[in-house]
């Protein structure tokens, strides 16, 4: 019976237990796991901030108000849509001063 104990816990030791242990994969699998769920997040989080059918149906800037008139009108007036001297006679109208 000692024998049996002591070739038992020799082949353990020698061989991981006939080479049925978990061996160096037990660390790989969860790494892959969470790459995975980690890129699903950020795909989401992307398209959220871009706009798609389930986030809000502006553009990169709806999140930061960018549907408020005076943000339109400066986008307009960086695309050349129109000059310097429209874009202050619209932006006096959209902004008054107070008198």
């Amino acid at each position: 019976m000692l024998t049996t104990l002591t070739t038992a816990t020799t082949d353990v030791l020698a061989h991981g237990g006939a080479g049925w242990g978990p061996g160096p994969w037990w660390f790989v699998f969860p790494l892959l796991w969470f790459a995975l769920f980690a890129t699903v997040i950020f795909l989401f989080a992307r398209r959220a901030r871009r706009g798609g059918p389930w986030g809000h149906p502006g553009g990169p800037g709806a999140w930061r108000g960018g549907n408020d008139p005076v943000s339109i009108l400066g986008e307009r007036y960086a695309r050349g849509e129109i000059d310097e001297t429209e874009y202050r006679q619209r932006l006096e109208v959209l902004t008054p001063r107070d008198r």
